[in-house]
């Protein structure tokens, strides 16, 4: 384990506990999330250092790294998949107005580079897990790097995304100047993660599927990002809500509660949230779409 004595936003060392969170996932134990005194930044705290935290994803459950887990739950999600990668896809091109050179960070298997490399982009991709990144080198015949300091930056890319990626990178500061380097000047960075300040995540607390401890280092609010990533040289210049996330994460959401899967709940929770989320932008996902300064 490893204590963060620094906020990586504001630069505060105090923090108070927010929340205690259980692994539902792998291990069963039980992490403390922390809050920046300053900033209100929300991070896992302390954490598993990078030599431990690779065992912590070793699960047939976790979907991003495994083209073959079943459950209705993970059925569901890959359903939900093929709608939104099209999506994903749809808001590239209006982004960079024709195809070009995307690089995918926390590739996974490759589902998403697959179908940019079908809409006529150029794709690299980058995964730290080696099972995921060896589907993805058989799935795509391309070179998928085990991290971002093995790029070159000497060919910078149009688009840079990173689906659900950041919460897992234990250095933030660092990996995004590098994403600022790797992108080129009229470039996009698109960030999707989880809202710890959602309609669901106020319902479900502690059992709030997306809280996903310890894989998730870091726990990202509007209020939050913004400050973050205008430190490193970034504007933000929209935010879209990632509607269908609410319905999953609910799904699991009450699994963990209550040990079954409520379906019925999980629809209301997620209208509910989305809902909310047309006044306040607080969705349960959001995707931050953000240009060099």
């Amino acid at each position: 384990m490893e204590t963060v004595t620094q906020c990586p936003v504001c630069g505060n060392s105090t923090f108070s506990n927010y929340i205690v969170c259980q692994d539902y996932l792998v291990s069963n134990q039980k992490f403390t999330i922390q809050q920046c005194q300053k900033c209100s930044f929300r991070l896992t705290n302390p954490r598993p250092n990078e030599q431990s935290i690779g065992s912590y994803y070793k699960s047939e459950e976790y979907v991003s790294h495994n083209d073959k887990s079943g459950g209705l739950i993970n059925t569901a999600y890959r359903m939900v998949r093929n709608y939104t990668l099209r999506s994903k896809l749809n808001l590239i091109n209006k982004l960079n107005g024709k195809p070009g050179q995307i690089l995918d960070v926390g590739c996974g298997t490759g589902a998403f580079l697959e179908s940019c490399r079908a809409g006529g982009w150029q794709v690299a991709g980058m995964e730290p897990d080696p099972d995921a990144r060896a589907i993805a080198i058989e799935k795509l015949q391309a070179e998928i790097k085990p991290n971002l300091a093995t790029l070159s930056t000497s060919q910078p890319f149009d688009i840079i995304s990173l689906w659900h990626v950041l919460e897992h990178i234990p250095n933030l500061s660092e990996s995004i100047s590098m994403l600022h380097q790797l992108l080129k000047e009229q470039g996009t960075l698109l960030i999707a993660v989880p809202n710890s300040d959602s309609y669901d995540a106020n319902y479900f607390k502690e059992y709030w599927a997306a809280y996903d401890v310890p894989r998730h280092l870091h726990h990202f609010t509007p209020s939050t990002i913004e400050p973050l990533f205008n430190k490193h040289g970034f504007v933000l210049v929209n935010k879209l809500p990632m509607v269908f996330d609410a319905f999953y994460i609910a799904m699991l959401s009450t699994r963990y509660q209550t040990g079954k899967t409520d379906y019925l709940k999980s629809v209301q929770v997620g209208l509910a949230s989305n809902a909310q989320a047309k006044r306040t932008g607080n969705s349960s996902s959001l995707i931050y779409v953000l240009k060099k300064a």
